[in-house]
């Protein structure tokens, strides 16, 4: 059986509570795993726009601001059973939000705002510590005062 190709968007979403103060991001409890939202995109939709409207229809959150420069994509394989071996592609942005509120889709149990170092520890996968190590390195770099 030959391999499926399939490509899904998402947002690495994260808050301050002041401009200066570190960031608390965003992941999603889907009953097995944490993770950020995401989903598959739609016909016709480009990455960006699949990604906003993944994050709108799983957390109700609908004022992300994506940061220009950040984006990262993220590939791995898994078997369906009815669809067979599948290769994923993820294109994962980076969005400020200002929401505090979370209105979660039935796709998941719980959700939650952290620090890094508590976000980084409760996400399941490697790839998905890996983005997050990036998308912190992002913030503290645009963060930098000018010489």
């Amino acid at each position: 059986m030959p391999v499926r190709n399939e490509r899904s968007a998402g947002v690495i979403v994260f808050r301050r509570k002041t401009s200066s103060a570190e960031p608390q991001f965003l992941l999603l409890d889907y009953g097995r795993h944490w993770d950020y939202p995401k989903g598959h995109l739609e016909v016709g939709e480009d990455e960006a726009a699949a990604a906003v409207r993944e994050l709108r229809e799983e957390t109700g959150i609908d004022d992300v601001a994506l940061m220009a420069g950040f984006r990262h994509n993220i590939q791995y394989m898994f078997r369906d059973r009815r669809k067979g071996l599948i290769r994923k592609t993820v294109t994962m942005f980076l969005g400020q939000t200002a929401t505090n509120d979370v209105t979660l889709s039935d796709e998941h149990v719980g959700s939650a705002f952290l620090a890094f170092e508590e976000a980084f520890k409760r996400l399941t996968y490697p790839n998905a510590r890996e983005l997050l190590a990036a998308a912190k390195a992002f913030l503290d770099a645009s963060s930098l005062p000018v010489e």
